[in-house]
């Protein structure tokens, strides 16, 4: 167990580190994973191929990410994650400029259990840092 424990305040003094070093942030709780998500099945549906198979399920597995954080934090992971997805297809069919664009950083947030800003929420935490 205190293994386990030195192994995890490592790795949170990594990733802190890297946060100083290179000055940005990106969005967490699963909303890079569920934008990609999004992206990935729009571009299968070009395929007309055995690919886009591979691209499709490629896609699906990366919303294991927001669902096990959801699940692990007692929250309805399949709500949680329709929004998501919901959110993040508004802000990738938005034009550039459009409101909807902002919905892009959007990502679980396992306290109130529901979708936030993450990069927003965030920057209380981090103001040095510029978003990616």
């Amino acid at each position: 167990m205190l293994d386990e424990m030195e192994r995890s305040v490592h790795d949170v003094l990594s990733a802190l580190k890297q946060v100083l070093e290179s000055g940005a942030v990106v969005a967490g709780g699963g909303a890079k994973e569920v934008a990609l998500s999004i992206y990935l099945e729009n571009f299968a549906t070009t395929l007309g191929s055995r690919e886009q198979l591979a691209i499709a399920e490629f896609a699906a597995a990366l919303l294991v990410i927001p669902k096990t954080l959801a699940v692990n934090a007692l929250k309805d992971s399949t709500d949680l994650v329709a929004k998501l997805r919901a959110y993040h297809s508004a802000a990738q069919k938005a034009p550039a400029g459009a409101p909807q664009k902002a919905l892009m950083h959007y990502g679980v947030d396992l306290t109130k259990g529901d979708a936030r800003d993450n990069l927003r929420a965030g920057a209380a935490t981090a103001p040095s840092a510029t978003p990616r």
